[in-house]
């Protein structure tokens, strides 16, 4: 590889990093990776560097007592015991450099923008409360807090609801033979906010103009109506009612800050028939949904249950490689994932609960403990696995009979299939956007 390849290689690392986040999905080594941090396998990058041609013999080099060798490397220093081929210890320093680190939040973060989810979790239980915005009003409060906008908005409100045309009325009155009964009622009529005092009063004003009209219709026709809106254009505002009850005052909305607390069931079925592929393939599924779920939540916590007709907890080392010789009961493992979620109460945590297992199970299980049992632990979401890589068994009907159950567009409940190492990926999509719409 050239100068020039080694430099275009190194320009795409950025972009293949998201490539390799898949790949590792499907096929990385899952163990390199601790809980708080994850390790991304990614293709080494060859820094560019000068090798010498040994296809040329010519040249200057460095020999013995700085005689050159014919065909030695510039720079290079000569070969010394436990170089090379020779005898002598194995290095202790381990690759890091081939491995991309990002804490589980960047991790979450990632995947979301590979898969195209928008999981927003919803904060449980209230660690603080402090001052928001002054969004919300009362009646009282100090001078400062007034919300003057406010109370001058319902005072231009009542302007405009009870001013009118005055001289509009004042030619009324001044048609011939008219009484400020006959006045006031038109004005009633027309919807507006004239007291009989007024009329009188006007009516008395141009008492030496009466006769100027005939009749009312005269008046209409002759003299042109100016609205309140057009008076205020024409005048600007002189004067605003005020009153009481309009005053409100200004206070800060309290805020809940909540914590995002999520715990996490994993169940495994560690029955005989559970070998080795299969419980590759629910590691390759189960360990992205826990890096992804700590890393959209402030307070993550994980319970690991085994189960064969039996149902114990385990720690997350064992969790993956335990192999029982029983049969397979389901519903133990969410009886024990009742009990143990008694402690996270659902009113406080978020709950997920992931089982996975070849969907082998004792007969009639399913229909009559472990469905009711799903309905009544109150979750986020219920995920089934099923991993079968050598096709289905004829009594591997559990996922089947859940999807009969709950259906396949279940907003609570999802079931995913992974046979081989390309389901992964396809089976995460399927069950955090199940949860992305139970979040929306």
């Amino acid at each position: 590889m050239g100068l020039k390849d080694d430099l275009e290689r190194f320009r795409e690392v950025g972009e293949e990093r998201r490539e390799d986040l898949a790949d590792f999905i499907q096929y990385g080594d899952l163990g390199q990776s601790r809980p708080g941090e994850i390790k991304i396998p990614v293709k080494i990058v060859s820094l560019p560097e000068f090798k010498y041609d040994r296809r040329d013999q010519g040249g200057v080099g460095q020999g013995q007592g700085g005689t050159p060798d014919v065909g030695q490397p510039v720079g290079q220093p000569q070969p010394q015991p436990g170089d090379g081929d020779e005898d002598g210890e194995p290095g202790e320093e381990g690759g890091e450099h081939e491995y991309y680190e990002m804490d589980p939040e960047e991790f979450a973060q990632e995947l979301d923008e590979e898969l195209g989810l928008d999981l927003e979790p919803k904060g449980k239980r209230v660690i603080e409360e402090k001052e928001g915005p002054f969004t919300d009003l009362t009646r009282s409060g100090p001078d400062s807090t007034l919300d003057f906008e406010r109370m001058f908005k319902e005072g231009l409100k009542r302007k405009l609801a009870m001013d009118f045309d005055e001289e509009f009325l004042r030619e009324l009155c001044k048609v011939e033979g008219i009484t400020p009964r006959e006045v006031f009622e038109w004005a009633r009529g027309e919807n507006l906010p004239v007291s009989m005092a007024w009329v009188e009063e006007a009516h008395d004003e141009v008492s030496d103009e009466r006769g100027k009209w005939s009749s009312i219709e005269e008046v209409e026709e002759n003299v042109e109506r100016e609205s309140v809106q057009q008076k205020i254009r024409r005048e600007g505002i002189k004067h605003v009612p005020f009153r009481r009850e309009d005053e409100r005052y200004r206070y800060p909305e309290i805020i809940e800050e909540k914590e995002k607390n999520v715990v996490v069931v994993n169940i495994r079925d560690v029955s005989g028939s559970m070998r080795e592929k299969k419980r590759e393939l629910v590691e390759r599924t189960f360990t992205p949904l826990d890096w992804y779920l700590q890393g959209k939540y402030d307070n993550a916590e994980f319970v690991y249950i085994a189960h064969d007709a039996d149902a114990w907890r385990v720690e997350r080392e064992e969790f993956f490689g335990i192999r029982s010789g029983g049969g397979t009961k389901i519903s133990s493992a969410y009886e024990l994932a009742k009990e143990l979620l008694e402690e996270y109460p659902w009113s406080d945590w978020n709950r997920y609960v992931f089982a996975a297992g070849d969907s082998e199970n004792s007969s009639n299980d399913t229909e009559e403990r472990v469905i009711p049992l799903m309905e009544e632990i109150d979750a986020n979401l219920h995920a089934y696995v099923e991993t079968q890589p050598s096709g289905n068994a004829i009594n591997a009907t559990h996922a089947e009979e859940l999807e009969r159950h709950f259906g396949v567009d279940s907003d609570d409940v999802a079931v995913a299939y992974v046979n081989k190492e390309a389901d992964v990926t396809d089976a995460i999509y399927e069950i955090l956007s199940t949860e992305g719409e139970t979040d929306e």
